[in-house]
C-alpha cells in the first residue's frame, strides 16, 4: 500500500474561519477526512501533519524518508519564504506535489514565487479543498507508474 504524508503549513489550522472569501469554509479536519477517504479508494494510506512551526514541518519531511512513498504539501506562507522546506524535500528525494487552496497567481505578487515548486512534481492551486484531492490523485498516479512500486 502506498503511504503518503500530507503536510499543512502555518495558519491552515484556522481553515473554516480564516478569511473564508479566500480559503473557503471547509475545515482542516474535513480536508483530512476527505483525504483519508480518497486514499482508501485508490489503495493508499494518508498521514497528515499540520504545524505553524517550520522546523516541525522539516522534521516531518525528514521522518517520511523510508516511511512514505511521497508527499503532498501545502506549505502556506512558507511556500514563499522557506528555503529550509525546499531543501528538506530535495534532501529526502520523495516525489512531492505542492497544493494550495487559492490561486496564488491571482493574489499578491509576493505569493507568485514558490520555493517548493522547483523540487515538486507539480503544483495544483485554486480549487479549494479539491486541490488536495487532485494532488493526492496526481501523486498516486505518478507513484503507480514507477516500476519499483507497481
Amino acid at each position: 500500500m502506498l503511504k503518503i504524508l500530507v503536510l499543512h503549513g502555518p495558519n491552515l489550522n484556522l481553515l473554516g474561519q480564516r478569511e473564508p472569501g479566500i480559503y473557503g469554509t471547509t475545515t482542516l479536519a474535513t480536508i483530512d477526512a476527505l483525504l483519508t477517504q480518497e486514499a482508501t479508494l485508490v489503495g493508499a494510506e494518508v498521514t497528515t501533519l499540520q504545524s505553524n512551526h517550520e522546523g516541525i514541518l522539516v522534521d516531518g519531511i525528514h521522518n517520511a524518508l523510508g516511511q512514505c512513498h511521497g508527499l503532498v504539501i501545502n506549505a502556506g506562507a512558507y511556500t514563499h519564504t522557506s528555503v529550509a522546506l525546499r531543501d528538506a524535500i530535495a534532501a529526502v528525494n520523495l516525489p512531492t506535489v505542492e497544493v494550495h487552496l487559492s490561486n496564488l497567481y491571482k493574489r499578491e505578487p509576493f505569493r507568485h514565487h514558490s520555493h517548493i515548486a522547483p523540487v515538486a512534481l507539480g503544483q495544483i492551486s485554486g480549487f479549494g479543498a479539491d486541490s488536495y484531492v487532485l494532488g493526492l490523485h496526481a501523486l498516486v498516479r505518478y507513484l503507480r507508474a514507477q516500476p519499483d512500486l507497481a
